[in-house]
C-alpha cells in the first residue's frame, strides 16, 4: 500500500520521472581513461589464475617421480641408443641413462639427443637396421650412386687439352738398356 500512495503522490504533485539518456563516449577520452587505471592497490580485483613458470628441471623431476611409481630399474652398460625414423633421420643418444619397467611395458631414455642423417652413421649402424631400414638404405644408395654417376665426366668427355704437358718424343727404355 505505501507504494501505491507514493505513485499517486508523484502524479498529483506533477513530478515526472527523469528520462533515461544514452551517453556517447569519445573513443580518445575512453582510451585515455583506460590508460590511467591503476593496477594493484586497494580495491582492485584479484587475479583469477596464478601463472606457473615451469622449468626443465621441474618437468624432469615430475617425470622421475612418475617413473618411480612405475618401479623402473636402471639398465647399465648401454653406450648408445639410436631411434630410426621413417624419413631417414636418426635420433642418437650417446651414453644415455636407460630405465625399464617390463610390467608396465615402459622404457625411459634420458640424455642429450642429436638428430642425424642415417648416412652420417652408416658404418656403425648397419647391424642395428631392420629389414625395412635396409631396403630404404639400398634405395638411398642407388639414388646417391645414380646422382653421383651423372655428375662425373666420362673418359670420352674429357678434353685432350694438355697444353702444360709436353709430348713424348723419344723412347727412354731403349736408351736405358744401352747403358
Amino acid at each position: 500500500m505505501p507504494f501505491l500512495l507514493a505513485a499517486i503522490f508523484v502524479n498529483l504533485v506533477g513530478l515526472k520521472r527523469p528520462k533515461k539518456t544514452h551517453f556517447t563516449m569519445n573513443p580518445e577520452k575512453l582510451k585515455q581513461l583506460q590508460e590511467q587505471v591503476r593496477i594493484g592497490g586497494k580495491g582492485t580485483a584479484r587475479r583469477k589464475k596464478k601463472v606457473v613458470h615451469r622449468t626443465a628441471t621441474t618437468d624432469g623431476k615430475k617425470v622421475q617421480t612418475t617413473l618411480k611409481k612405475l618401479s623402473v630399474s636402471n639398465i647399465p652398460g648401454i653406450e648408445e641408443v639410436n631411434m630410426i625414423k621413417e624419413d631417414g633421420m636418426v635420433i642418437h643418444f650417446n651414453n644415455p641413462k636407460v630405465q625399464a619397467s617390463l610390467a608396465a611395458n615402459t622404457f625411459a631414455i634420458t640424455g642429450q639427443a642429436e638428430n642425424k642423417q642415417i648416412a652420417e652413421m652408416l658404418p656403425g649402424i648397419l647391424n642395428q637396421l631392420g629389414a625395412e631400414s635396409l631396403s630404404s638404405l639400398k634405395k638411398l644408395a642407388s639414388t646417391v650412386a645414380g646422382a653421383g654417376g651423372s655428375d662425373r665426366p666420362s673418359t670420352e668427355d674429357i678434353d685432350d687439352d694438355d697444353d702444360g704437358v709436353p709430348d713424348l718424343v723419344e723412347n727412354f727404355d731403349e736408351t736405358s738398356k744401352g747403358e
